[in-house]
């Protein structure tokens, strides 16, 4: 295994977690600056308040999303297993890396 590789491997792992991670994050973001607009417009500065629709509307994505979620994990998952053979002969020097796949 390169250096290069490993880098390569990071970063995708890296872009897997932000697509996974996106949705959620997202709804979170929205969701505390429409509760914060609200919160400033009525001066109710109640701690819970920020919280409670976060979770309401995070778990609603986590159920409206999460098949798609799962199917992208597995698949990831599914490439990286089905190379990790070519990326074992390569790190021995059985097959050139220019012939492995360039999957995942």
């Amino acid at each position: 295994m390169t250096i290069d590789f490993v880098i390569d491997f990071g970063r995708r792992v890296m872009e897997q977690i932000m697509l996974l991670s996106l949705p959620m994050l997202l709804v979170g973001l929205v969701i505390g600056l429409l509760v914060s607009v609200f919160q400033a417009t009525t001066q109710i500065q109640e701690m819970t308040l920020q919280f409670i629709p976060k979770i309401v509307c995070i778990s609603l994505v986590l159920v409206i999303a999460g098949p798609w979620l799962l199917e992208k994990l597995i698949d990831y998952t599914r490439d990286i297993l089905l190379h990790f053979p070519d990326w074992i002969r390569a790190a021995e020097g059985l097959v050139t890396p220019g012939l492995l796949p360039s999957g995942l």
